[in-house]
C-alpha cells in the first residue's frame, strides 16, 4: 500500500516505512497475510496509548491553571475516549489505510471506531519511535488540542452514567441499572455487551473495551434516548 498521500495529509514523513505500514496493520489481516518480518499494530497501540496521555495531561494542566485534579481528569478521558479519536482518525481518511482480514473490513459502526481508535493510538507510537517525542506531540496537538474548548464549555467531559442517574433519579425516581448483554474477544481485545434500563425499560445498549467504557456508552445513548 502507498502511503504517501497519508504523510503529506498528516505533514510528516516517515523514516521508517515498516513502522507506518505495522500502525494500520490489525491482527486479523496476519492471519491472511502471513508476510516474513511483518507485525501488527498493537505493540504500537500501547505505546501510543501512554504518548498520547502524557501529551494530552501535559497540554490540559498548561491550559487550565485554576481546574482541580478531578476536572483535568474528566477534560482528558473526554479528549481521548474511543469517539474522540476515532473521529479524529476518520477525518484523516485512516479508514483507507487499515489493513484488514476480509471479515473484519465488513465491521461497520462501533467495531470499526474502536479499531480506528487502536490504529491512531498506533499511529502516536510510530510517530515516537520514528522521531521521538516532540514529533508525536505535534501530531498529536493538531489532531486533538483544537477539541478541548468544546469539551468544556458544552461539558462533554461529564460522566454519562452520572448524568443518567442524576436525570433519572430527579424525573423519574428511579436509579439505572446496567446489564451485562455479551462479552466477546480474545484476552488481549476483549469487547463487552451492556444494556442500560431505567426500570424494565431497555433504553440502549452500549460496547466498549471494558465493561466500564460499554456501560459508559450505553449511558451515552440512554441519554439521546430520552431526548436528555
Amino acid at each position: 500500500m502507498n502511503f504517501s498521500e497519508f504523510e503529506k495529509k498528516i505533514n510528516y514523513a516517515f523514516k521508517s516505512a515498516t513502522l507506518l505500514e505495522q500502525a494500520f496493520t490489525h491482527r486479523s489481516y496476519l492471519n491472511e497475510n502471513r508476510a516474513a518480518g511483518r507485525e501488527h499494530n498493537e505493540r504500537l497501540e500501547f505505546l501510543g496509548d501512554a504518548v498520547l496521555e502524557l501529551v494530552v495531561t501535559e497540554f490540559l494542566y498548561a491550559k487550565y491553571p485554576e481546574s482541580p485534579e478531578g476536572d483535568l481528569t474528566a477534560y482528558r478521558a473526554a479528549l481521548v475516549n474511543t469517539v474522540s479519536i476515532a473521529d479524529a482518525a476518520t477525518k484523516l481518511g485512516m479508514n483507507e489505510y487499515l489493513l484488514l482480514s476480509r471479515g473484519e473490513s465488513r465491521d461497520t459502526g462501533r467495531a470499526r471506531q474502536i479499531i480506528l481508535a487502536n490504529a491512531f493510538e498506533a499511529l502516536i507510537g510510530a510517530i515516537y519511535l520514528d522521531s521521538g517525542y516532540d514529533a508525536a506531540k505535534s501530531f498529536i496537538a493538531t489532531q486533538l488540542f483544537h477539541k478541548t474548548d468544546d469539551v468544556v464549555s458544552k461539558r462533554l467531559w461529564q460522566d454519562a452514567k452520572s448524568k443518567l442517574q442524576e436525570l433519572a433519579q430527579d424525573q423519574l425516581s428511579i436509579t439505572p441499572k446496567y446489564e451485562l448483554v455479551d462479552q466477546s474477544g480474545p484476552d488481549h481485545d476483549k469487547r463487552f455487551v451492556v444494556a442500560a434500563f431505567i426500570g424494565k425499560e431497555k433504553l440502549a445498549s452500549g460496547e466498549g473495551r471494558s465493561k466500564q467504557e460499554a456501560e459508559q456508552d450505553a449511558a451515552q445513548k440512554a441519554l439521546t434516548a430520552k431526548g436528555w
